[in-house]
């Protein structure tokens, strides 16, 4: 008996962790290139429980084993990095990755940072930036006579500054890719860290060697599907409702046994 309310518990346990990640991907569906996550479950250990043999003309053959399982345990989440959609904004410092890849972003510690969202700024100090301030590398600055900018697919960035009759090419967006983006760590404001599990960033040209390319004046919205959450909710909910009525029918056989006479 006490087995099984141990095991209907991390069921609750479980379920509870499912929602938790559920309802932080219904949050951020407006979330600029959100991607959501997912939990991983495992089974915990099982006991063994074995009968009797069984003599038959003169050999012992061994019964079939009885296993009884002590319930699931999550161990792990996952990122899905499905492209969400375009969105246009028509905003020249709004660039969509389509395809493959992160741009890459100077934190104030001096380390690295990947994201996807393309919302873009200018600094007070004419630097390309994101919209926490973070400086996208490589870094790109603008002069402050600078009167319309053009970024290609490839990532070239070309401005017109006022008086002037052509434009200037002031360098070139890159990205990086990773082996398994899954295993990126997220740390908030859109933002993921490299991870043993991640592998080493490769770092190229947007448009080439797999690289996704770039879109400006549009952003990727979040890849979240609602329907497909609130299916998912439904789901976790019936389970963990599920798993107390199991709590709830082994206490009453617990009654039921203190209840006996002899």
């Amino acid at each position: 008996m006490n087995r099984a309310l141990r095991t209907a518990a991390t069921g609750m346990f479980a379920q509870q962790v499912n929602i938790d990640l559920i309802s932080n991907n219904l949050a951020n569906v407006n979330t600029t290139g959100f991607k959501k996550s997912r939990p991983e479950f495992q089974d915990l250990m099982y006991q063994t429980i074995k009968t009797n043999g069984i003599a038959e003309d003169g050999r012992t053959t061994e019964a079939a084993e009885i296993q009884i399982g002590n319930g699931a345990i999550p161990i792990a989440t996952a990122k899905n990095f499905r492209q969400g959609d375009t969105q246009p904004t028509s905003n020249p410092l709004d660039i969509a990755v389509q395809g493959e890849g992160f741009l890459q972003v100077r934190r104030m510690d001096g380390t690295t940072a990947y994201t996807r969202d393309g919302s873009l700024k200018i600094s007070a100090e004419g630097q390309l930036v994101t919209a926490q301030g973070y400086v996208i590398e490589p870094g790109i600055t603008f002069s402050a006579n600078t009167a319309e900018i053009s970024i290609a697919r490839d990532g070239t960035i070309q401005v017109m500054e006022s008086g002037q009759t052509g434009q200037i090419k002031l360098g070139q967006l890159e990205l990086a890719k990773f082996i398994n983006p899954a295993g990126l760590h997220a740390i908030g404001n859109n933002l993921f860290l490299e991870t043993g599990a991640s592998g080493q960033p490769i770092v190229g040209a947007p448009g080439v060697d797999g690289f996704g390319e770039i879109a400006q004046g549009s952003l990727e919205s979040s890849n979240v599907d609602v329907v497909e959450e609130m299916i998912s909710m439904i789901v976790a909910q019936r389970a963990y409702e599920i798993n107390s009525k199991t709590i709830k029918t082994v206490e009453e056989m617990l009654s039921m046994a203190n209840n006996l006479k002899g």
